[in-house]
This record gives structure tokens, C-alpha cells and sequence, in this order.
């Protein structure tokens, strides 16, 4: 019913899976009814839970917080009087300041593609800034030339507008005019029977062009971060950045978009000195 409550909301199918693997995992350790689990319980799991797997203090957040959320639904929804997770606070977790994509690297993978499909990925991920799932979810019908745009459905079943550069519309026209089906999704697999590429797919297209180009670290996410850190980079008000990666609270997107260093060494300059 949990699961269900959090289907409605708008959570996806990978939210959710991850929802079930960490709710069933504690409920076959804990061993006790629901309404008797305790604050000291969850502790202890958690306890046990770092212990055995060796996890970092973002995936314990991470198991705190979907605790945090099914005990909350359990109150909410008179099952349980109270929920145990409320005295466990938030997990300490370091600030890292994580990878992006460099200019160089970028224009290496362009020239890596072997299948227009492959560079029309790219350009629409570093161009946009789009979630993966927001991506493989396109149709063509979404895509808008004349205003170099496109509607992609965010977390939340939240529609919005993201918009794309002139290399990408030219990619964008040759691979549609490449293709010889009827199919109604913008990415498709290559050969018959034709059907919506998944976001594994798109995953293991990217990471293996990584490997072949000898990339470290190359993943769908990351060229969603590199756009939100070029756009800061180059003056975007961090609210349209904001706007533009479909986050509800700015400070998601200070978290994505890391000021080049170079940048912050100059305006010290100008500024302080």
C-alpha cells in the first residue's frame, strides 16, 4: 500500500524497486510486527547495515530517509502511533565536489560516435540537461525544430520545457531522416523488431564510449552536472539553471553545478585584490 501511495505521487518504477529492497531487507532482519519496531531497532539495523556492506554516509542517508518516509505514510495512515524514525537525525555527509565533463572530452565523444543515434544522445544530454528517464521517454512528437525545443515529463509527472542547441537539431534531423519505421519514440533500437530503447540501454552506450575513448567515469548524470556547472559558468542565474533541470528546491541545483575553480581565482582577483 506504501508502494502504491508512492506510485500515485508520481515516484518511478526505479524508485520504487528501491523502496521494496530496503523495506523487505529491514522487515526480514527486524522479525517483528511493524507497529512494534522501535527507534533503538532501526539503529541497530543501521548499524548492521554499514557494518556488513562497508557503505558510504550517502547510502546510509539515502536508507535513513526511505525509513524516515514509510514510517511517516505508517503514522499518517493510523497504523502506527508514532514514527520511530524521528529521533534519528541525518547522516553526516562530506561535500565533494563532483567530476565534469571537460571541453576536450566532450568533442572526444562526439568523434567516437560510430551511429548518428549515439551522437544524438549525447548532444541532447549536454545540450538540455535532461534526466536519462526524461530522455528515453521522448517522442518525436515532443520535439519542437522551429523553436529548438522539446517537453520532457520530470520526476513528479511534472512536464517541462528544455531546449537544445543548433549542432543537435542538425543531429536530431539526419537521425530521423535515417530511420525507415513508424514508431512514435525519438530513440529506438537498431534493428527489427524496432522498439523504445530503455535507460540501460543508453547507460551501456555511454559508458562503453567512455571505455573505448579511455574516459574515466562517463555516465548519463554526468553530462546532465557538466551542463548545470557550464551554464552557472558562463552567467546563467542559478534560478533558470534551476528551471531548466526541473529541480523544486534550488539547493539541488547547487549541488550539481560545481563554479569552475579558474573562474572563482579571477573573480577573487577582480574583486579582493
Amino acid at each position: 500500500m506504501f508502494l502504491s501511495s508512492k506510485d500515485i505521487e508520481g515516484c518511478s518504477s526505479r524508485t520504487l524497486k528501491y523502496y521494496r529492497d530496503i523495506i523487505s531487507k529491514f522487515i526480514e532482519y527486524i522479525d517483528k510486527l511493524l507497529s512494534k519496531v522501535t527507534t533503538d531497532d532501526i539503529r541497530i539495523y543501521l548499524s548492521h547495515y554499514k557494518e556488513i556492506s562497508n557503505c558510504s554516509a550517502v547510502t546510509m542517508d539515502n536508507i535513513r530517509r526511505v525509513f524516515s518516509s514509510f514510517f511517516a505514510w505508517l503514522e499518517d495512515e493510523d497504523y502506527i502511533l508514532k514514527s520511530p524514525v524521528r529521533r534519528i537525525h541525518k547522516v553526516k555527509t562530506a561535500t565533494v565536489v563532483k567530476e565534469t565533463l571537460s571541453d576536450e572530452n566532450i568533442e572526444r565523444l562526439r568523434d567516437g560516435c560510430t551511429h548518428i543515434r549515439e551522437l544524438v544522445i549525447i548532444e541532447l544530454l549536454i545540450s538540455t540537461g535532461m534526466r536519462i528517464g526524461e530522455l528515453v521517454n521522448l517522442d518525436i512528437s515532443d520535439i519542437d525544430f522551429e523553436d529548438r525545443s522539446c517537453v520532457v515529463l520530470g520526476k513528479g509527472n511534472k512536464q517541462r520545457e528544455v531546449y537544445f542547441d543548433a549542432r543537435t537539431k542538425i543531429h536530431l534531423k539526419q537521425y530521423l531522416n535515417s530511420r525507415k519505421d513508424n514508431e512514435t519514440a525519438l530513440f529506438i533500437s537498431k534493428i527489427k523488431p524496432y522498439h523504445r530503447i530503455s535507460i540501460s540501454s543508453v547507460e551501456s552506450i555511454i559508458r562503453n564510449l567512455g571505455k573505448k575513448l579511455n574516459i574515466q567515469r562517463v555516465h548519463p548524470h554526468k553530462f546532465r552536472r557538466t551542463m548545470a556547472t557550464m551554464a552557472i559558468d558562463k552567467g546563467m542565474p542559478i534560478e533558470q539553471v534551476q528551471k531548466l533541470l526541473g529541480h523544486t528546491k534550488i539547493d539541488t541545483t547547487m549541488h550539481y553545478a560545481m563554479v569552475n575553480q579558474a573562474n572563482v581565482k579571477y573573480s577573487h582577483r577582480k574583486y579582493m585584490s
